[in-house]
């Protein structure tokens, strides 16, 4: 195998100490960038101070990993206890809200294509009552309505109750809302914050979370991500795993997980993606219809995105496109996910949203004996789209690790070329996969053993992460290790977008150049 020397990532800080003094120091730094529309004389002034401190870190870095004498790290950190259970079912934590028909699983998601509507959906498990969203800018005051639609499905001797969905749309950006939903004494009432308009300056914190299911390390991610300041969950598939059951409680523990997640979900959009554990495909007990529950639970604003089925579509929301595929549907070329990923790849606008996202289930680069190769169809069917349109991130669920890459591709290999082994691609994507977040199957602790050239990162640990997008030029993406109850820092990068920061850089170089000319005046 060639030996490649691939490039340290922006910035990157294994120490979560010293992670933690650097983000407020970046913070600084990155201030001057979010203005410089307006104070371009500025950064004109700074630019060569910026360049020379990022020359001097990069350096420090570097030095730093040659001692290591690795092209990444592997995490030596070990987590005591590695099997999870599920919560009881008279956990409070699951518990029925209080009140006849009272609306439960309560959650939110982005209802259209630029984030002026959500779709509110909840549960009324006696009657179906009413399908009615009040809403307005005011607590206790409600000077909207919208309606829904209500259905229910059977899953084996299983009935649902009743499921509501309601489109709320035509908000303003940048507004909090306050929601009423039910009737008389059993409403509850929830609010949410729409998302700064469409721009590439407009920040905004992400946040990620795959393979959940319904455990008391789910339990610790969860709360740990209600604490990270995360104005939006990008959900990697894998919801409830209640496909580990069997028979009617199939559907109890759909219920149980609903009311899980609606401390944060009813307050935030989650923007779903079907994972392997969605498909509940039971023909022992008579049920061979995919996604069944999935499908009639969770709604997508897939139709926004003309796309023609829910499992694929995409949203923008602030500075950010992000795209939703399949890894389960069918994606081979003329396929109606390949037709549909052409067209909205075209679609995307890097003036507007700088930063382009995709999330899925199964990772395509993955260093973990589980699920090792899984993604390779996919890989080999849209990885040349991702390089060609110089795809931002992409996240992954299904493997029970956290593992980052650094910017790589296998485009050119194909069964008889001889090219085997990925090499760095400043047009690719990094891909990170995020599938710890803690459900009953436990972690994947066997990596693969040397760790590849292209993986950075990789820990199997319980935990999510966080990717704040600052401005168009910079994004900080971290992950945040549940190490037995407490949030720890454990990897975190500072990433430069680049198709802005190479501008900006490209134009602080004239501008000095003018400037040794005696053509700009300070």
């Amino acid at each position: 195998m060639k030996t490649v020397n691939y490039p340290p990532d922006k910035f990157h800080f294994p120490s979560s100490l010293y992670a933690q003094h650097f983000h407020r120091l970046t913070k600084l730094v990155l201030f001057q960038n979010l203005i410089h529309e307006l104070k371009t004389l500025l950064l004109m002034a700074f630019g060569l101070w910026f360049t020379l401190f990022e020359l001097l870190l990069k350096l420090f870095l570097i030095l730093a990993f040659v001692k290591k004498g690795s092209a990444g790290i592997t995490s030596t950190f070990t987590r005591t206890k590695w099997q999870s259970f599920d919560i009881p079912l008279d956990h409070k934590v699951l518990a029925i809200p209080n009140g006849y028909n009272a609306p439960q699983q309560v959650h939110i998601t982005q209802g259209d294509y630029d984030g002026k509507a959500v779709m509110i959906s909840w549960v009324t498990a006696d009657k179906p009552g009413s399908s009615r969203v009040q809403y307005g800018t005011s607590e206790n005051k409600y000077d909207f309505k919208a309606d829904g639609t209500v259905a229910n499905y059977t899953f084996y001797n299983y009935k649902s109750g009743y499921i509501h969905h309601c489109l709320v749309d035509g908000l303003e950006y940048e507004t909090k809302y306050y929601y009423k939903i039910g009737e008389g004494h059993s409403s509850r009432e929830f609010w949410f914050q729409t998302p700064p308009k469409i721009d590439p300056d407009s920040p905004f914190t992400f946040g990620i979370i795959g393979d959940l299911g319904q455990t008391y390390n789910s339990l610790s991610t969860l709360e740990h991500y209600m604490q990270s300041g995360g104005q939006t969950v990008l959900f990697l598939g894998d919801l409830s795993y209640a496909d580990r059951y069997q028979y009617n409680d199939v559907g109890i523990r759909w219920d149980s997980w609903g009311r899980f997640i609606e401390r944060s979900a009813a307050y935030q959009p989650w923007i779903w993606s079907a994972g392997n554990h969605e498909i509940e495909y039971m023909p022992d007990v008579g049920e061979v219809l995919p996604f069944k529950s999935f499908l009639h639970r969770f709604s997508t604003p897939h139709l926004a995105s003309r796309s023609k089925n829910p499992l694929w579509y995409a949203i923008r929301r602030a500075s950010a496109h992000i795209i939703v595929l399949s890894s389960y549907s069918p994606h081979v070329k003329y396929t109606p996910q390949w037709l549909w990923l052409r067209d909205e790849l075209k679609r995307v606008d890097r003036k507007k949203t700088p930063w382009l996202i995709i999330i899925m289930h199964v990772p395509i680069y993955n260093s973990n004996q589980a699920h090792f190769m899984e993604g390779e169809s996919m890989r080999a069917v849209f990885e040349r789209w991702f390089v060609r349109h110089r795809v931002d991130f992409i996240f992954a669920g299904h493997v029970h690790a956290y593992e980052r890459s650094y910017r790589i591709s296998n485009i050119r290999y194909n069964v008889s070329s001889g090219y085997r082994y990925p090499v760095p691609n400043k047009s690719a994507p990094v891909y990170v996969t995020v599938g710890d977040a803690g459900n009953q199957e436990g972690l994947a602790g066997r990596f693969r053993d040397p760790q590849p050239e292209y993986s950075a990162f990789r820990e199997a640990s319980y935990g999510h992460s966080t990717l704040e997008l600052k401005n168009r030029t910079h994004a900080f993406l971290n992950w945040h290790r549940n190490e037995d109850g407490q949030k720890v820092h454990a990897d975190s990068v500072i990433f430069l977008n680049r198709r802005w920061a190479s501008n900006l850089r490209r134009r602080r170089l004239k501008e000095d150049q003018l400037k040794a000319r005696g053509k700009i005046d300070f």
